[in-house]
Order: C-alpha cells, then structure tokens, then sequence
C-alpha cells in the first residue's frame, strides 16, 4: 500500500497518479465482505471530505521520516499541503487534481496534473471490488493513536503476491490514524501514524507555500500524455492486480555535478496496478550504460531493475519479491 510516496528519488516519478475508485457492489460478496467494503469506504471518504491537519510519522527498516498533512475541503473543492519536515526541505500541495512540489535548494516548482489524492490518510482503493477476493478482511480490537480511539481492521492475504495490513480508522469519522505493512510472519515492516491531529476547524490560509518569491522559482511540467496506449504490457499480473493508468511523463534532468555540465531530460513511460491497496509501477525508459541490473528490498519496497533490448524496465511496488519478479518476467512489447 503505497500510503507515502515522497521517501525516494523512484517514487517521485510517480507522484500521486492512482485515480480515484468507486466501490462496485458484487451479488456474489458475503455479509462480512460487504461489511469491509463500506469500511474502506468510509475511511477513504473522509480523507477526501474532512477538514484535518496533523503530523505524521512513517517508518520504513531503519528510516524515519516525519511529515505534516493539512487537508480543506469545501464548495471549490479540495486543497492539500504536504510538509516533509526531515531532510531538505520540500513541500506538495495539491489543488483538485494538480500537485505542485516546491523544492526551495533549487527553487523548482513541479506541476503534475491530472491528480488524486494517495497521500496518508487516504488510500489507493482502485479497483477495492475485488478486494475480498484477496485478502480475508476482519474487525479486531479498539486501540488509541495520537490521543484518538480507532477501530482497527485486519487485512490478511491470501497468497504470496501481497502484504497484509493493519488499520486504525478513528471510530467516529473513520479517519485513518494508522496504518501497518505485516510480513507473512506477522511482523511489522512498514507503518506510518499519526503523532497529533486536529480535525474541523482548519485556516485555509496555512495552505499556502512556505516559501518566499516563488514567483520567480523555475516550472517544471512533469505530465506529458495521459491515458496513452504504448504497446507496452504486463501478460502475467499476480491475481487480482489490474492496469489502472497508463502515461508518458517527463523526467527531469539531474543537476549538474562539480564543474560538469548538466544531464539531459527524457520520457517515460509509466503503467500502474493495482488490487484496490497495493500498487505495483512499471517504468519503461531508454537504456543507460551506467545501470546495474538487480534489486533493491527495503521494509515492504522492492524495486528491481534490469535491460529489455535498447530499454532499461523498472519495476516497483510495496508487495513481495515474488510478485515484483512475475511483473518483471511478464513485460513485453506488441507492436501496433
């Protein structure tokens, strides 16, 4: 579950691209998974519809890293502002379906259009009809975080392909105060929570940028095409996974070192599945000389990479390696 995409220079290619989801009804769901369908309902509902702002913390092996989320709705829609409080300093805000990264040490500002929100407290929940159908869903024991009582969920799998999951959604609005990534031994190996949180009463105000004379900062576009049809697929997906978004996109090209000149941009192509919580990207981009094939595991991240012909295929996700390796082995081009 992708609940805190800005820890990587990886996940910064795919900032907030998970769309939206409905949560069809199935004749076929049993009482229980019905049930658990309009949990995940309501916890996503009101990421989206609440007004809130708080600190979270989101750990990952022996990362830490700390954030603070301001979140405002009303009749012109929804505006966010993300602030990662360690490390260099960086902020996101999203207004509707834009996300604008202002990166203060080079005085960029990234615009990606065509946005959802994805960030903690909310979740993916693309294609969440099917979710029964992979994972046994189950209410468990009332607990407290960040002073709050919540009610937490267990998600268990049912295969090898995916992680399961603890939620604490705040028994009231259903908000997600804490959400934990378990192993098939049941151990912990990511989570990300809350520390404080006040909800409902909220200055729109404090939305805006931090930072001074922005008007002057450089703009960069990472969106390029949306919805595009590349002739790049994936044959083999672990079950329940299903493409929810396909794009080219922009890369931008890295600073420039120590009296050397700077790189040069290019595209990428990028494809995203989901099984209504965890999310796999597929990224397709020209091969360079200087990439070594393997694979990289830290708490529940894998990214693996590795050449395809005159392409380098990069594969990342918060599952298993068992089900980054099948996306690997699956990827192939069908000409037009």
């Amino acid at each position: 579950m992708l609940f805190y995409r800005f820890r990587s220079a990886v996940l910064l290619l795919s900032l907030c691209v998970i769309g939206r989801s409905g949560y069809a009804a199935s004749p076929s769901l049993t009482e229980d998974q019905k049930a658990a369908q309009e949990v995940l309902k309501k916890i996503q509902a009101s990421a989206q519809n609440l007004n809130y702002s708080g600190t979270f913390v989101y750990q990952q092996a022996s990362q830490i890293r700390t954030s603070k989320i301001t979140h405002y709705v009303d009749q012109q829609g929804e505006l966010e502002k993300l602030e990662i409080l360690d490390g260099k300093p960086r902020e996101y805000i999203r207004k509707g379906d834009e996300v604008s990264c202002y990166l203060p040490d080079s005085k960029i500002i990234q615009i990606e259009k065509n946005v959802t929100q994805e960030v903690f407290p909310a979740l993916l929940t693309q294609n969440a009809y099917s979710l029964p159908e992979n994972y046994s869903i189950k209410k468990a024991d009332l607990n407290r975080v960040a002073g709050l009582v919540c009610q937490t969920y267990l998600l268990q799998p049912k295969d090898a392909y995916r992680y399961g999951y603890r939620l604490c959604a705040e028994k009231q609005t259903g908000l997600l105060l804490r959400a934990q990534t378990v192993n098939s031994k049941n151990e912990v190996i990511e989570q990300i929570a809350f520390t404080e949180l006040k909800l409902n009463d909220i200055d729109k105000n404090k939305l805006k940028p931090s930072f001074q004379n922005i008007s002057r900062w450089h703009i960069e576009n990472l969106t390029v095409q949306s919805n595009i049809d590349s002739g790049w697929s994936v044959r083999s997906l672990p079950a329940g996974f299903r493409k929810i978004k396909e794009m080219k996109r922009v890369i931008p090209a890295p600073p420039a070192s120590a009296g050397g000149k700077s790189g040069v941009s290019h595209q990428v192509i990028q494809m995203i599945f989901s099984d209504g919580l965890a999310a796999i990207s597929v990224f397709i981009e020209p091969d360079s000389e200087n990439r070594t094939e393997g694979s990289l595991q830290q708490g529940a991240m894998t990214i693996m990479g590795k050449r395809q012909g005159a392409y380098w295929l990069t594969v990342v996700g918060e599952v298993p390696v068992a089900a980054i390796q099948k996306v690997m082995n699956s990827i192939e081009f069908k000409s037009k």
